[in-house]
């Protein structure tokens, strides 16, 4: 497993589930895992249609996306954890694991966007989360391999290039 500088890898970070109990990355040792802030009432909400289909397309070659509730952003995720999981089950037929709901920016920033926003994205950027749906791809080894803007679509082919070389 790649470690940052703190000795810890990205699967050692524990986070809760969305409806209780553990969403801890380190049960996707081995797998490719897209990581994603989420939002139920976000103009790129429409995106968890796309993440579905990423995450079906691939799921049997050891891959999942991971989604991360955040209300950071304008608060476009105001909902309880039973509210979000309904909304993503019902609208969009979500079956991908989502995390509790956390922060990802600022000093209340969860642990786990603190080991994800040092890394780049394809134009440069490295830093604070822009906006919800920014997605970050972790490889089976848990270093983070990818970073894609909110803008960037799960079906991008840049984006579908980088899972697929992560399952490779």
């Amino acid at each position: 497993m790649t470690t940052d500088n703190t000795g810890t890898s990205v699967l050692d970070i524990e986070i809760g589930a969305l409806q209780g109990g553990s969403a801890d990355l380190s049960q996707y040792a081995g797998k490719a895992v897209l990581v994603v802030n989420v939002a139920s009432k976000c103009g790129l909400t429409p995106q968890y249609a796309g993440l579905e289909r990423l995450h079906a397309r691939y799921a049997d070659q050891g891959f999942t996306v991971l989604g991360v509730p955040c209300n950071q952003f304008l608060g476009q995720e105001p909902g309880s954890s039973e509210e979000i999981a309904e909304f993503c089950s019902a609208t969009y037929g979500v079956t991908f694991p989502m995390t509790e709901k956390v922060e990802v920016n600022g000093e209340a920033r969860h642990g786990l966007y603190e080991r994800l926003v040092d890394t780049a994205d394809a134009e440069g950027h490295s830093g604070d989360i822009r906006w919800n749906f920014e997605k970050f791809l972790i490889g089976r080894d848990g270093s983070v391999v990818g970073r894609f803007s909110p803008q960037t679509e799960p079906e991008a082919a840049e984006l579908v290039s980088a899972v697929e070389k992560a399952i490779g």
